[in-house]
């Protein structure tokens, strides 16, 4: 373990102080039990091993061939299964859209740290680190916007940045849009209709989440991102060609390579709620990289607080429980253990 609190926090002008928060977290006495090797950072403990996620061409779905059509949606299906993770390729979203996207995220966290923090720009979403950790295990060496769709159309959430509204709208809509699509395919193979999360899941419940992973000079001790799963319905992510992003398969961690054509799309608890488990809501983390920073930006499929969610299914694994009651319970979970429980909290 490096001696941090000897050493000068060195940093750009853009970054936030990630140094000096986690050395004082170094500093302080346990709150939760020692970790074990499986929760340090994997680059500390064990080598990596590669994985090819299954890749699908959505194209398919509109092909006039009916096998074909089948065939794309079981595909779907079987990885949402088996992985809880996929990759997607012709689907909708053009490259130019993502490359404006990404021009204007890489222009946003470029902002001096100090303006950034303060200006309140996207609705005072800004967020570094992770305010609420008790302990170098809970920390994450990363910056992020955490932005409400329903913020995005307002002006005045933009401030002096306002050629990122049209771009962040459009690119909001195009991930709404494949949203629905690919959980409109995954009700389908439950016997509900296509059209079933248009309800559930509207638009202004949605959120996207513009991510900056800055390079890390102590890699081999802390996450970019720390093991987690994801709390949504359905997750897809547009990331850059850095990598960094892992997942747990059969009981270790499989990092992904990127792929520059494709989407990344992942199952969340609520939808390996509603789907009684038969899909997967798989934990996944970023590791941080000691020499360069790594963008990307998730889209998040969530019905209201109050939506009160069941299985599709009887007999329930799960009692009916809400939004709401899930993430207060998440929040009240890893504030006290330092790690989400999760679904297991409301298996009946």
């Amino acid at each position: 373990m490096h001696d941090l609190t000897s050493q000068p926090i060195m940093m750009i002008d853009s970054s936030p102080p990630l140094l000096h928060h986690y050395g004082e977290l170094t500093r302080l006495p346990p709150q939760i039990p020692t970790l074990e090797c499986n929760d340090l950072p994997s680059g500390a403990v064990v080598m990596k091993e590669y994985c090819q996620l299954p890749l699908i061409d959505l194209s398919c779905l509109n092909s006039t061939i009916e096998r074909e059509r089948i065939a794309c949606a079981e595909a779907i299906c079987r990885a949402s299964s088996e992985w809880g993770f996929f990759q997607v390729v012709n689907h909708g979203i053009s490259p130019e859209l993502v490359r404006n996207m990404r021009r204007e995220q890489v222009e946003l966290f470029q902002t001096p740290f100090d303006k950034k923090a303060t200006c309140g720009v996207l609705n005072n979403s800004y967020r570094w680190g992770t305010p609420t950790a008790t302990c170098p295990r809970q920390f994450s060496w990363s910056e992020a916007f955490h932005i409400p769709l329903s913020r995005v159309s307002e002006p005045a959430c933009y401030g002096e940045f306002s050629s990122l509204r049209e771009v962040m709208m459009e690119f909001a809509a195009a991930m709404s849009k494949l949203a629905r699509v690919l959980a409109g395919v995954l009700a389908e193979n439950l016997g509900h209709p296509r059209g079933v999360f248009q309800n559930i899941c509207q638009e202004i419940n949605c959120f996207l989440r513009l991510n900056r992973y800055p390079a890390c000079p102590i890699s081999s001790e802390i996450f970019g991102l720390v093991p987690h799963t994801d709390s949504d319905f359905l997750t897809i992510l547009s990331q850059d060609e850095v990598g960094g992003l892992q997942l747990m398969k059969d009981s270790k961690w499989v990092a992904v390579n990127p792929n520059q054509d494709a989407l990344i799309v992942n199952i969340g608890d609520l939808f390996q709620a509603w789907s009684n488990d038969v899909y997967k809501s798989v934990e996944h983390k970023v590791v941080a990289n000691g020499k360069m920073e790594r963008y990307s930006i998730a889209y998040f499929l969530c019905p209201s607080y109050d939506s009160l969610i069941g299985s599709c299914m009887e007999p329930s694994i799960y009692r009916e429980f809400t939004f709401g009651e899930y993430r207060s319970q998440v929040q009240e979970d890893v504030k006290r253990t330092g790690r989400k429980i999760g679904l297991p909290r409301f298996l009946l």
